[in-house]
């Protein structure tokens, strides 16, 4: 039974690469215990790095002790952002807590540059978009996709990219929670580390195992450990 006097929890829910707000269109928390607010890219202003783009957006996080829940690059950034914000809690869904976890494929274009030579410019191409945000073919459901890769601008996927690439965290941030998909392409569940899998997850799993997802978050916040 929920404690009449327990404030309501407060959780920032930060999308994926290229991917709009509408991506968490199917996540529910119930509303006597949570208030759920959307972060959204913006584009990022000429020489800034992750770090910086994470004090911006941390700018729009308004209340105390919040919980933060990040997408792929969206969980990326959401650990960036715990510089400069007190959180109550930090999950990650589809992503990596360090650049240990990064494939090889992203580790290899780190130091040979071939990232830089993807072809940006076919972002308005949603088959292309989606390759890049969610490491699948889209195939029939292009209209569906097409509604959720809301930020078409070259120099913000450029710019994303390479952050993902560069990435420099070490070590995950203490107390973090990690959900992963075993089925993950993007980033294969081989190189993970603790985490909790989910059965049968992709890498869009915040849209297909959004049931497995919304029966467990509201323990996963709440709880003072990491697993469940």
């Amino acid at each position: 039974m929920k404690d009449p006097e327990a404030p309501l929890v407060h959780v920032y829910l930060m999308p994926g690469l290229a991917a709009c707000p509408d991506i968490f269109e199917n996540i529910r928390l119930p509303e006597d215990r949570f208030r759920i607010h959307l972060l959204e890219w913006f584009l990022p202003e000429p020489g800034m790095d992750l770090q910086e783009y994470a004090r911006r957006m941390s700018m729009q996080v308004r209340e105390a002790n919040p919980v933060l829940i990040g997408v792929s690059f969206g969980g990326m950034l959401v650990q960036e952002m715990t510089r400069f914000l007190e959180t109550r809690k930090v999950i990650i869904i589809s992503s990596v807590k360090c650049r240990r976890e990064m494939p090889r494929r992203l580790l290899v274009a780190r130091y040979t540059k071939l990232h830089k030579l993807l072809p940006t410019s076919l972002v308005n191409n949603v088959e292309v978009l989606a390759r890049y945000a969610f490491g699948e073919s889209i195939g029939k459901r292009l209209k569906l996709y097409e509604r959720y890769l809301g930020v078409r601008d070259t120099g913000y996927l450029d710019w994303a990219i390479d952050q993902i690439v560069n990435w420099t965290r070490e070590e995950p941030v203490p107390g973090l929670v990690h959900l992963h998909g075993e089925k993950d392409a993007v980033f294969p569940m081989g190189y993970i580390g603790d985490c909790i899998s989910v059965p049968g997850g992709t890498h869009t799993m915040i849209l297909h195992r959004h049931r497995w997802l919304n029966e467990r978050l509201p323990a996963i916040i709440l709880q003072d450990g990491s697993s469940i």
